[in-house]
């Protein structure tokens, strides 16, 4: 496992800061952010590419989810401890569920405004402006496959190769879909993950119009909220996260250290609205359900359930309903928490990073804290295991991830044994 988040750069950095319950959100410091109503968000600090390869020019034009996915990847294949000589490469690849790459507003805004005339973009002017101003692989780069492009390249990766963009579902999609291709005998070693930054003006913007972010800027440690009764929206994040995910004896033949087994997944859609869940949490009960079933274990054998937890009003409202209505009485007795609490939101890389936990959840036994719950809500009444980490016996641990569009991906971890 490989990531770096707002809290920082490394597995056991990042889990160190969530259990003694630290945020990692400040105010915007990558862009002039004082006129917009949101004005804090979770940022990478103290990133610097070369720290991870020794030659970064090949990279200069790239955006920071391909400097994050690069860096995550080389921290799980370290972890990994993997040799050229431990795999074949046409059954190794990469399925990623990344953002688009960083757009280059600056550029475009600067030939835009000089192309305006009368009222209107004279389109001649534009291309004269343009053509010497942007780059082709800046443009190249704001596509949202080029980290797992990027990957294959640097690890020899010759097998599949995906990337699926489904909004804040995408990297435990991707994990999902790369474990069917493993268990489906179509590749021995993949790396599954995901990276992601909107913190750009277009994205802070996209999702104020959405109503979506918290405003509560006094405070940036303690704007994000989940199943608080206080919680006004979420705050966006950025990072990345890679799990090398490989065969069972595959990795045993290699002597690989196993940290836990994805033994579960669930995908579905809500059909409902394009930003709103199905207020029954139809599409997340039956996610999570599918993947209890996927998975062979029944209700009673969850640990853990690192929630989704945005700290929306309707996403956390719902979550709690979906997660009652899946499990009864006893999801009252299951420890749920969410990491969204301390990072912000990653979006695309959440899923990922999220998975990871769980795996640490289970090694360590003990469980992350949602910090700042002060004000219970009586529509979120479960055990958000509030403001302090708990050490708790953990197997089986369920992941939610939930996205606009209606997107809904229930993973399910194990701990391994032999």
């Amino acid at each position: 496992m490989g990531i770096l988040t707002p809290l920082g750069i490394g597995l056991e950095e990042n889990w160190r800061a969530m259990l003694a319950g630290k945020s990692g959100l400040d105010f915007i410091k990558l862009f002039d952010a004082s006129s917009f109503p949101t004005k804090i968000a979770g940022e990478v600090k103290s990133f610097n590419l070369a720290d991870f390869v020794k030659d970064t020019s090949p990279y200069e034009y790239v955006g920071r989810n391909v400097k994050f996915a690069i860096a995550a990847a080389q921290m799980a294949w370290e972890h990994a401890r993997l040799k050229p000589t431990d795999f074949d490469p046409a059954r190794a690849g990469a399925y990623l569920g990344s953002g688009e790459g960083t757009l280059d507003f600056d550029n475009l805004v600067r030939v835009i405004c000089g192309s305006w005339r009368d009222g209107q973009a004279d389109m001649n002017k534009f291309m004269d402006l343009g053509w010497p101003a942007f780059h082709p692989l800046r443009e190249l780069e704001q596509e949202p496959n080029m980290p797992a492009g990027h990957l294959a390249s640097i690890f020899g990766l010759k097998g599949h190769n995906s990337n699926c963009l489904t909004a804040c579902a995408a990297s435990s999609q991707a994990i999902g879909e790369a474990t069917k291709l493993i268990q489906n005998g179509h590749a021995d070693l993949i790396i599954g993950g995901g990276a992601h930054s909107m913190i750009h003006a277009l994205g802070l913007a996209g999702f104020n119009l959405l109503t979506a972010l918290s405003t509560q800027n006094e405070e940036p440690q303690k704007a994000s909220r989940p199943f608080d009764l206080k919680r006004d929206g979420f705050i966006l994040g950025e990072g990345a996260c890679m799990l090398i995910l490989e065969e069972l004896s595959h990795a045993q033949k290699r002597g690989a250290t196993i940290h836990a087994e994805v033994i579960g997944y669930g995908s579905t859609a809500d059909a409902f609205r394009i930003t709103d869940t199905h207020p029954k949490g139809r599409g997340a009960i039956e996610a999570m359900q599918l993947a209890l079933q996927d998975a062979k274990v029944g209700m009673d054998e969850v640990d853990y359930i690192n929630a989704h937890g945005t700290s929306t009003i309707v996403n956390d409202k719902i979550e709690t309903l979906a997660i009652k209505k899946v499990f009864g009485d006893r999801a009252y007795r299951i420890p749920v928490s969410s990491i969204k609490s301390m990072l912000g939101h990653l979006i695309a890389a959440a899923g990922a990073v999220e998975m990871a936990i769980c795996a640490l959840a289970m090694r360590d036994n003990v469980v992350p804290p949602t910090i700042n719950y002060t004000t219970p809500d009586p529509d979120c009444d479960l055990d958000y295991v509030p403001n302090e980490a708990r050490e708790v016996q953990v197997k089986v641990a369920l992941s939610n991830s939930f996205g606009f569009g209606g997107q809904n991906v229930a993973l399910v971890a194990r701990k391994y044994s032999e």
